[in-house]
């Protein structure tokens, strides 16, 4: 059998008094589009959280392709391959949308001093090819006719289209979308759904945090559930929507709020 792309092992993650992460375990196949889902404070926005280096874990070890990244910085984790989106998208707003995505861009021939302006040719170049990734990335997700808008004129739905092309300008091999249709009318919602399942057919591997369950109903297998910061579930959508635990744990959840 094929290792995991990424494997999760025993994380744990206390805020004070507060256990958000209880032993989690969890392992996502390479090339799925596997959901993590959850009431409301099971622990699903820590555990991106601590995967993707945005904070470090008390106990536990997270792998990516074999390679530990407990703890890893942010930026040395997209470095690897895994990238992820925000729920608020998280543009900067007086900047276009051709911008926003060159922002995310690697190997940046701006960030050295030296090479952005000695640098001549190789630089020209590297900028020309950011450029036209960027227009690819656009011309993908259908963003082409707002490139030039500012980030603060797009709609709710551009954004989040925006919001995942900045992660694809990383070049990620696992990519972690963190409810990429909260918010979102059902058209552009279908529509973001087969975006995913395009990147998805082309071998990229999909970790997708998301409430609306018609959208992990349509796109999602397997999907991984967890409550009180540790695996309830796992298994195709229908066999996790029919398990008593998973149902106790949403109807327990509602029946308190």
């Amino acid at each position: 059998m094929t290792a995991p792309l990424l494997e999760v092992r025993g994380l744990v993650r206390r805020f004070g008094g507060v256990v958000a992460l209880d032993g989690l375990d969890l392992a996502v196949r390479r090339g799925t589009v596997t959901a993590l889902i959850g009431p409301n404070g099971a622990g699903k926005s820590t555990a991106f959280q601590c995967i993707s280096g945005v904070i470090r874990p008390d106990e536990g070890r997270v792998t990516f392709d074999g390679q530990d990244i407990t703890g890893a910085r942010p930026d040395r984790v997209t470095r690897a391959g895994l990238v992820r989106s925000f729920q608020i998208a998280r543009g900067i707003p007086r900047l276009t949308v051709l911008e926003n995505l060159l922002l995310y861009g690697q190997d940046q021939p701006g960030e050295a001093v030296g090479r952005a302006i000695l640098g001549g040719a190789a630089v020209r170049r590297r900028e020309e090819a950011l450029r036209a990734k960027a227009a690819e990335v656009a011309a993908r997700l259908n963003l082409t006719r707002v490139l030039d808008n500012l980030a603060s004129d797009l709609s709710g739905g551009q954004k989040k289209l925006m919001e995942i092309g900045r992660a694809l300008m990383a070049s990620p091999r696992l990519l972690l979308l963190d409810e990429p249709v909260a918010g979102v009318n059902p058209t552009l919602a279908a529509e973001i759904a087969r975006h995913i399942a395009h990147l998805r057919d082309e071998g990229m591997t999909v970790l997708v945090v998301e409430h609306h369950m018609d959208f992990v109903a349509s796109l999602c297998d397997p999907v991984i559930v967890m409550a009180e910061g540790k695996l309830l579930a796992q298994g195709a959508f229908e066999d996790v929507a029919n398990d008593a635990r998973v149902q106790e744990a949403y109807m327990g959840r509602r029946a308190h709020a």
